[in-house]
């Protein structure tokens, strides 16, 4: 028995989000299912975090106990070759034993994508968000630079005021039943016809990124005040930010370490987002 951690990329239009569930094709069935087919055992892979559907990811990490004499070249290969259409094994790493994909991460980095095109690409729907109205990138980076720091996101969040965390037994967790998160930086970058929200943190509620993008959007928009991000922090009232952003848009960058995973250069995506290097903040 070995653990293996494992570097994925996903199309989220293809699953219901990462997390099994009865009835419907997820990213953690599909992985699941190919290492049956593959292996002919059952085996239980845990991901750094649970996306929703539609939602993105370039560099998700999970990792997975195996009985395989394979070496990690060849299980990434064979792996993928029984994986279902949507979804890439990138990288595959043999790893220490203690090594878990959730409790070690340290950070979570996103990009969430919007088009600004006077009408409606007809390639590119539930890739990013089409958003017809002028934006006033200085007003919505001025309120972006509200957001950087600890705080308590619980107006940003589903979860309301307490968000349950189950760590490993007998470890305090890092975040503990708490909504307060830090926020390392958001940057706002502009394209022709579109632009890019990046949000680097070191964890994230449920829909905060997508909150965020939504609420930042309304500032562009004109319909919400610069000054709304303030009153939203300090009430934790979920009606005083904007609204949750379509999951299209958004993507999963990478997850951080306290320590470099995946030795070697790291290949991009076919078909990936247009990135700048640097972009990213923090």
């Amino acid at each position: 028995m070995r653990t293996v951690r494992l570097l994925v990329s996903y199309n989220g239009l293809y699953f219901y989000g990462w997390q099994r569930q009865d009835g419907f094709m997820t990213v953690q069935q599909a992985l699941e299912e190919g290492a049956a087919a593959l292996l002919n055992e059952c085996v239980v892979v845990q991901g750094a975090g649970r996306t929703d559907g539609g939602v993105h990811a370039l560099r998700q990490v999970a990792h997975v106990q195996l009985e395989t004499d394979l070496d990690d070249v060849t299980l990434r290969h064979a792996w993928n070759a029984h994986l279902v259409e949507g979804v890439v094994i990138r990288r595959i790493e043999t790893c220490d034993p203690d090594f878990h994909a959730r409790f070690d991460a340290r950070g979570k980095r996103y990009l969430y994508r919007v088009q600004t095109a006077r009408f409606r690409p007809p390639i590119g729907d539930g890739y990013a968000h089409w958003l017809r109205a002028p934006l006033d990138l200085g007003a919505m980076r001025e309120a972006a630079a509200q957001l950087v720091g600890r705080h308590d996101f619980a107006a940003f969040g589903n979860t309301g005021r307490y968000a349950t965390y189950r760590g490993r037994s007998g470890e305090p967790p890092p975040i503990a039943h708490s909504t307060v998160r830090t926020i390392s930086g958001v940057r706002i970058l502009a394209r022709r016809e579109g632009l890019g929200i990046f949000v680097g943190g070191d964890g994230f509620l449920y829909n905060m990124v997508r909150t965020i993008a939504g609420t930042l959007l309304e500032v562009g928009r004109g319909q919400m005040e610069v000054s709304s991000i303030g009153r939203a922090l300090s009430s934790g009232k979920r009606e005083d930010a904007g609204p949750t952003a379509p999951p299209g848009g958004l993507y999963l960058l990478r997850v951080l370490y306290s320590e470099p995973i995946f030795e070697g250069p790291d290949p991009s995506p076919v078909g990936g987002p247009d990135l700048t290097p640097g972009a990213f903040p923090g």
